[in-house]
């Protein structure tokens, strides 16, 4: 079923709208849930989650044009404030280390009159992201918006764990460089 739709039924109240999108979108949006979170469980339930937050939020929106866009970013939300509530000490967040490869180029202590909306920064990322490969571009997006490990962006991109480090510490190299000419202050 197209996702036009799939938003016709949520629109309409139609809880087939749920059914269809699990057929969909389902084992992507558990993908994203299981990176974040490392637990089969867990992801299921931050899967059916995001069904329920889908199905409060459509109306009023009405995401047509980026539905998965829309879910992902509910299921990201829904996992990682999922696992900060989890006390388990033995689980590893994988965006800690997301975050260490990414602290030089967003900086978490700004001045707040020195901040830009995340509106600008999504079109400084978004434009540097144009000036990159197809292939640069999804190892990009799977490491940083997926959670993928490098091991697994490797096997999908045929490429070696080194490449893939290689390519991404020169893509946050260059991206610093994009944020400080747009405005962000490092």
């Amino acid at each position: 079923m197209e996702d036009n739709d799939i938003i016709d039924l949520f629109l309409s109240r139609d809880e087939n709208a749920i059914k269809q999108t699990s057929e969909k979108y389902g084992v992507r949006l558990r993908g994203i849930a299981y990176g974040i979170t490392s637990d089969r469980e867990i992801a299921k339930e931050c899967e059916n989650d995001t069904y329920f937050e889908a199905w409060k939020r459509i109306p009023p929106h009405e995401p047509r044009d980026y539905f998965f866009a829309f879910l992902g970013k509910i299921t990201r939300a829904i996992a990682i404030n999922r696992f900060k509530e989890s006390q388990r000490k033995k689980r590893k967040f994988v965006a800690c280390e997301l975050t260490d490869e990414l602290q030089d180029c967003i900086s978490p202590e700004m001045e707040v009159e020195d901040k830009l909306t995340s509106e600008d920064i999504t079109r400084i990322i978004e434009a540097f992201l144009d000036t990159r490969t197809q292939l640069q571009q999804n190892i990009f997006v799977r490491r940083y918006w997926f959670c993928d490990s490098i091991e697994d962006i490797g096997k999908q991109y045929h490429m070696t764990q080194s490449q893939i480090k290689s390519l991404l510490f020169r893509m946050r190299k260059d991206l610093k460089k994009a944020l400080k000419e747009g405005g962000y202050p490092l």
